[in-house]
């Protein structure tokens, strides 16, 4: 008799669980609120980890194909003088891989391929509103920051809360950059990356009180606060188009005391949303399917199997949410600059997880 998982959420994590378990013999249904897959989204960065836990899905390569690498990086000051360097070449010696940059919506369609050729069905337009595994024997909570079922199996003090810190973010077209750029400001910062298509992928980000939106002035906002700053901020910010802007508060998970309850686990942003300085939401989310299926596939319970899922993940997935935490806090700097820049330089030469 086949087991049978529900997921709920069918974004990254969702399908990469879909996928992963699917491969193992598990009947999987994912149920999606949204009616359709995400047609619009900016570039993830997919860690040589992350690569390798897709290679587990029969879809690395596909990605590695579809997305742009990632050959070189540096962190700058508004003036375009350089802070520190990005040594991507020790990161590929020590892994086999390079980052690699992938819009949202080619990712997903990738997932999806996998989810479905591992057997899972697909339900969209169809919310879960409770954390009852309907029959199945696993639930796998897979539906973002904003978690309801989250919530539910751990109340309230376990929303997702305000980091203080708000993004902006795009695309621009027909714009191609050969390497990842962050700027860093006085308390803000500003950053590009390559986009497959010859496509520049950028972001922002500042502390401000929640919700303090501009609809409509988003681009008039942007160019008070970065108008003045040197390649290869002004090019992208001439480039952008109100229409084109994509605004939204961040938000992160308190820590949880387990990603496990009952026959019911956490996975992805349900389980550990975190800021996105270190750009590895989505990889986590991926890693987090993968290891699940495994940890599941190798023990002789199924509540055995979950325990060391939760002790294999919540700890890792708990330091990177500190470490991008303390990367915010840095881009918030408002003085002190030269010791700030002086920490991001230590933080490079040690080298960046993989």
């Amino acid at each position: 008799m086949h087991r049978q998982a529900m997921i709920i959420g069918g974004g990254v994590a969702g399908l990469a669980a879909a996928a992963a378990l699917g491969r193992d013999g598990w009947q999987v249904t994912v149920r999606e609120r949204d009616g359709a897959p995400a047609t619009a989204g900016t570039a993830l960065g997919i860690w040589p980890a992350a690569l390798h836990a897709l290679d587990a899905l029969g879809a690395g390569d596909e990605v590695r194909r579809a997305g742009v690498p990632q050959l070189a990086g540096r962190f700058l000051r508004p003036d375009g003088s350089r802070i520190a360097e990005i040594d991507v070449g020790r990161l590929h010696r020590r892994t086999g891989d390079h980052v690699h940059l992938l819009s949202r919506p080619p990712l997903l369609a990738i997932l999806q391929e996998a989810a479905i050729a591992a057997g899972a069905r697909i339900q969209r337009g169809d919310p879960v509103d409770g954390p009852e595994a309907g029959g199945a024997d696993l639930l796998v909570v897979a539906d973002g920051v904003f978690s309801r079922t989250r919530e539910r199996l751990f109340g309230p003090a376990y929303r997702a809360r305000y980091s203080g810190g708000t993004a902006w973010r795009g695309v621009v077209p027909d714009m191609p950059v050969d390497a990842f750029a962050e700027v860093w400001g006085r308390g803000v910062k500003f950053g590009v990356t390559p986009q497959e298509g010859g496509r520049t992928n950028w972001f922002a980000t500042t502390a401000a009180p929640e919700g303090s939106f501009h609809p409509g002035a988003e681009v008039a906002v942007l160019r008070r606060t970065f108008g003045t700053w040197a390649a290869p901020v002004a090019p992208v910010l001439d480039a952008i188009e109100e229409s084109g802007v994509l605004r939204h508060d961040v938000y992160v998970t308190p820590p949880l005391p387990s990603y496990v309850s009952g026959a019911a686990v956490l996975i992805g942003d349900a389980a550990h949303a975190m800021s996105p300085d270190l750009g590895r939401g989505a990889c986590e989310a991926i890693i987090d399917a993968v290891t699940l299926a495994r940890c599941l596939q190798g023990a002789s319970a199924q509540a055995e199997g979950l325990q060391g899922y939760d002790r294999s993940r919540r700890r890792v997935t708990r330091r990177l949410s500190r470490v991008a935490a303390a990367a915010a806090g840095m881009t918030r700097v408002r003085r002190g600059l030269p010791f700030r820049d002086g920490l991001l330089r230590v933080g490079m030469l040690a080298g960046p997880p993989a």
